[in-house]
């Protein structure tokens, strides 16, 4: 296929990836000189306008005796995301050329076209994070301290059997509670540092530990208080204080779409003193919710009345969460170094800008990181684009893309969609994005990573089926040698990789409520864990993982292998996904390189690597 125009080769775009405002980019397409191409044009939109842009490229030279480059220098004025083709004409009429797949351009009437994201020149993300690797806790399930547990509502049941499946079928009611508990808090999570500090994080991420009134507390009652059942505001500062001095941040999640409806905001129950919203139209919490017919119809999260919804643009739930004193500055003054905002693309433009300006003005180091499932640069919700990476909004998204690529890759063998879906997300985010992104490979919102390799897949299938259904013994060991390909390749893409607590110990489970089981202390599976401190061993001893280039140098035949460079530190990955041993040849400049992991052969320029399995090779 004759190829004009390829976005992702520096001859064409003079750029890669996203640009700051301001920067200026050279365009060149080349056309065949029998083509006979008298003018050509560059024709770029910004998303938010209906006007096409029409700007004359010129003729740049030849190469050799067949081709000629046409080119167009581009400067972006204001952050946003712009769409491009291009078009030219000949004697025989107009031709135009979009984006065929994968930033490659193809001549055809009508198609794709590319993304040029732009971000603000004076956008910047958390350097602490970069290079790092982030550990998720559900707190009820990871450490109980041991300590007594007082007052604990009578609507909750504890739990002593920390080896025991949660509670997942509805009561007589026919609805699940979610009110069991397990003891997990955060003096345990403090005295597990050394363990969590032994695997090479450098930041926890906590799943809600405000007081709610269920084991999830994505039903928020009470955003100033921490959870009794989890400790005290004094412990969380004990919490934060104690992991700084090992090198690790904290941060939060913050659920502000909704409350629960067993709020002091809401108060649907009568369990707290103030004057909630169900309770009282002159209720100070009135405006915040979005009532049809008030009380008992209103709207709610997903249609869970449960947990009923915020108008997130009300101008005093605003105030109580991003101002001088609000709920995001509160608790960064305590000790956490940042927030991940659940379902972030449910919440407006007016809140995530406000709330990145609360942030920032506390702690401008401070992360601010949101769940998006989808690429977040082009995420379309709200009936408008949405722009969160363009640096007025989030500093890191979770990675659900690269989730879905390092997964299906090693279930499937496919290596083209695999650096396919990486190179989408590395050509589309802002570089500063990029080495900041949460990449995880299993969290509380999905199956247990080593369930999603090894395990039958649970699409349709009922709460019912997921509890009866576990690996045997022969799907487990091969989990474990999936999960060690799987944890290679994480750790090595651009981003930070993130441990959800336990896969490290060889924990498995379906979808919630399974994938929230307690750890497993003193029945971890020791060779995981051994291979999680191994690869942040090589994490923190190579700064290539901090901001390094990614080369994705082949994918093809069920192996892909990719480089991270920065200065003289080079790192080349090579992951086999066929069930049989390769012997990949390498050129020169690798060979005879040292492999970290130690289970693989290097013979001059060739590597034997096993069937199913990752090898980090560093360039000696």
């Amino acid at each position: 296929m004759y190829i004009p125009y390829n976005s992702r080769y520096e001859y064409h775009k003079s750029v890669f990836g996203a640009v700051s405002t301001g920067q200026s980019v050279v365009f060149r397409i080349i056309l065949p000189r029998d083509f006979c191409c008298h003018h050509a044009r560059f024709v770029i939109k910004k998303d938010s306008e209906e006007k096409e842009n029409y700007i004359e490229m010129q003729w740049d030279c030849m190469q050799g005796d067949c081709e000629e480059w046409w080119k167009v220098s581009f400067t972006p004025e204001s952050p946003g995301l712009y769409e491009y083709r291009f078009e030219y004409d000949t004697p025989w009429g107009t031709s135009r050329i979009f984006n065929f797949a994968d930033g490659v351009g193809k001549i055809r009437d009508k198609g794709k076209l590319w993304q040029l994201t732009v971000y603000d020149k004076n956008f910047k993300t958390p350097d602490w994070l970069k290079g790092g690797i982030i550990y998720q806790i559900f707190p009820d399930r990871f450490a109980f301290s041991e300590e007594e547990k007082a007052n604990v509502p009578s609507d909750r049941v504890m739990r002593t059997d920390r080896d025991g499946e949660p509670y997942w079928r509805p009561d007589e009611n026919g609805k699940v509670l979610n009110n069991d508990y397990f003891g997990g808090d955060l003096k345990g999570i403090e005295q597990k540092l050394d363990y969590i500090s032994s695997l090479g994080v450098t930041c926890i991420y906590l799943n809600p530990i405000f007081e709610a009134h269920s084991n999830h507390r994505y039903d928020t009652a009470d955003y100033t208080k921490i959870d009794s059942l989890l400790g005290t505001q004094a412990d969380f500062e004990a919490l934060c204080k104690s992991a700084e001095k090992k090198g690790i941040k904290i941060i939060l999640d913050g659920v502000f779409s909704h409350t629960g409806c067993d709020s002091k905001y809401f108060n649907e129950y009568g369990r707290y003193d103030t004057v909630g919203a169900y309770q009282s139209q002159s209720s100070e919490y009135y405006d915040w919710y979005k009532f049809k017919n008030w009380p008992d119809d209103y709207l709610s999260w997903w249609g869970i009345k449960l947990l009923p919804e915020v108008i997130e643009e009300n101008p005093g739930f605003i105030e109580y969460i991003t101002g001088e004193n609000g709920i995001a500055r509160r608790w960064l003054r305590c000790g956490a170094s940042g927030w991940r905002l659940d379902v972030a693309d449910e919440l407006p433009d007016v809140f995530l800008d406000s709330f990145r300006r609360a942030v920032k003005a506390e702690n401008p180091d401070a992360l601010v990181m949101g769940e998006v499932w989808e690429d977040a640069s082009n995420k379309f919700s709200y009936g408008q684009r949405r722009r969160y990476l363009t640096g007025d909004q989030l500093d890191s998204v979770m990675n659900y893309p690269f989730a879905g690529a390092v997964i299906d890759f090693v279930r499937t063998g496919i290596a083209e969609l695999f650096s396919s879906r990486v190179m989408t997300i590395v050509e589309n985010y802002p570089k500063q994005v990029l080495d900041v992104l949460m990449n995880h490979i299993s969290t509380h919102d999905t199956m247990r990573a080593v369930t999603a390799l090894a395990g039958e897949s649970c699409e349709y299938r009922d709460r019912y089926w997921q509890s009866t259904h576990s690996l045997d013994e022969n799907a487990y060991r091969n989990g474990v040698q999936l999960m060690k390909m799987a944890a290679a390749v994480q750790f090595t893409l651009p981003g930070v990789p993130s441990i959800y607590y336990g896969d490290e110990a060889g924990m498995q489970g379906y979808k919630d409520p399974f994938n929230r089981c307690c750890y497993p202390w003193g029945k971890e599976n020791a060779e995981l864990i051994e291979w999680y401190r191994k690869l942040g061993e090589i994490r923190s001893a190579n700064k290539c993982f901090v901001d390094g280039k990614l080369e994705i140098l082949s994918s093809v035949a069920g192996c892909v292998a990719y480089s991270r460079k920065k200065d003289e530190n080079a790192i080349l990955v090579i992951s086999n996904s066929n069930p049989h041993p390769i012997t990949y040849y390498v050129k020169d400049e690798w060979s005879n390189s040292q492999d970290l992991l130690g289970n693989s052969y290097v013979r001059g320029t060739l590597v034997d690597v096993g069937a199913k399995s990752t090898v980090i090779l560093k360039r000696t």
